[in-house]
């Protein structure tokens, strides 16, 4: 929890108070807007919450309480503050405070442009301030060679003699010529990566045109509060009315070429997404080569089958029956594999008896066997009736 608040409506004190913690745990995001909601306010669009009180690392913040927010500007900037690190943290505060930035919006943006400012908080070390400012200066890169060649004490003396800092709280800070970005237009958030998410879409309205810039980031999966209340920031009132780009996935290759954003829908990919954010590394590859053998020709169809990847015997590697064999015997734990046997196991043998009983291939992962009594057809749409996996087949 990066920052506490309690919030109230600031037309009626008398209905009391909700302390909510931000970023929202999205497992908690529904309990927290219903909240918020038996105090008549928590709008995702309008600045309706009265902050009564904010606790946080951020001291600077405190500069927010009694100001009336926006609840979803709130949770966006506590998402933006939690990952940065000391450094970042002495900039923002100290850049906030020097630009004396209340409105969540100005402080938004300031994320994205307070790592141009150089803060001092200990003048004992005049090289590693000198460094700090030079990587400042440069976007927060240098090669070893320019630091090498870089007087660090010299480039702090200059800093300091140049009588342009400003003693904040959190150090004295040069900002550089730092200009403030309109990064957030106080409607679309930027995008950004706050947690792993399966799979991420840029959503637009149809009635935009296609290279419009107002952008709704979806990082699925989410609950359908968070999609819902993210579409009526843009103004989208028809899920329906919505143009979807698929922009990042953690899922295969296999599954990224199959979705056709045209004919999907947000519910079918959330779903989906769901289905597929606990993958192991392990399964997301066996999933890949269960899509070369099923087909699958949706994001509906793909998280059925990621709802049955058990009904799938996979080897990784295996290229041909002799590997399928070997992997069978060896890493599969169906046997009790002796390695002073290994010149009488006949692998490829083993592996061709195995292919000739099941409905199986080789794919570019690896062996995929399909080991259910129904069609994949039927597992594809959704028909759960059997999931019992084919005994002494091992």
């Amino acid at each position: 929890m990066m920052i506490q608040a309690v919030l109230g409506n600031p037309h009626h004190p008398e209905y009391g108070v909700a302390t909510i913690p931000f970023p929202i745990p999205h497992d908690q995001y529904a309990h927290c807007m219903e909240l918020l909601e038996t105090l008549e306010i928590g709008d995702a669009v309008k600045a309706d919450c009265q902050v009564q009180e904010i606790n946080s690392f951020y001291s600077v913040l405190k500069r927010t309480e009694m100001l009336t927010v926006n609840v979803e500007e709130l949770n966006y900037l506590a998402k933006r503050l939690d990952s940065f690190d000391t450094g970042e943290a002495a900039q923002f505060q100290a850049m906030a405070h020097k630009l004396e930035l209340f409105e969540l919006k100005d402080l938004i943006n300031l994320t994205f442009c307070c790592q141009q400012a150089t803060v001092i908080t200990d003048f004992s070390d005049l090289a590693a301030i000198g460094r700090d400012h030079y990587m400042n200066l440069h976007g927060g890169s240098a090669s070893v060679d320019e630091l090498n060649k870089l007087n660090g004490e010299e480039t702090a003396r200059r800093l300091i003699e140049s009588g342009s800092g400003t003693i904040t709280p959190y150090g004295v800070v040069y900002d550089n010529g730092m200009e403030p970005e309109q990064v957030y237009d106080g409607q679309f958030f930027p995008g950004y990566y706050y947690e792993p998410n399966a799979i991420t879409i840029a959503v637009t309205a149809k009635s935009e045109p296609e290279d419009t810039e107002h952008i709704t980031w979806l990082y699925l999966p989410m609950v359908q509060e968070e999609i819902d209340r993210a579409l009526q920031r843009a103004g989208i009132a028809d899920p329906a009315d919505v143009r979807l780009r698929l922009e990042d996935t953690q899922l295969p290759d296999e599954v990224d070429v199959l979705l056709d954003m045209e004919q999907e829908n947000l519910a079918d990919l959330n779903a989906l997404a769901q289905a597929a954010d606990e993958l192991s590394s392990d399964d997301m590859k066996k999933l890949g080569a269960v899509i070369t053998l099923a087909k699958p020709q949706n994001a509906e169809q793909i998280k059925n089958l990621v709802e049955n990847l058990d009904l799938f015997d996979f080897s990784p590697g295996a290229h041909s029956p002799a590997e399928y064999g070997k992997y069978m015997i060896q890493q599969s734990g169906h046997f009790d594999y002796d390695e002073n046997l290994d010149e009488f196991y006949d692998y490829e043998k083993y592996g061709l008896q195995r292919m000739g009983e099941e409905d199986g291939m080789f794919t570019d992962r690896g062996y995929i066997a399909y080991k259910g009594y129904t069609s994949l057809a039927e597992i594809m749409d959704g028909n759960q009736s059997s999931r019992m996996e084919m005994g002494g087949m091992a």
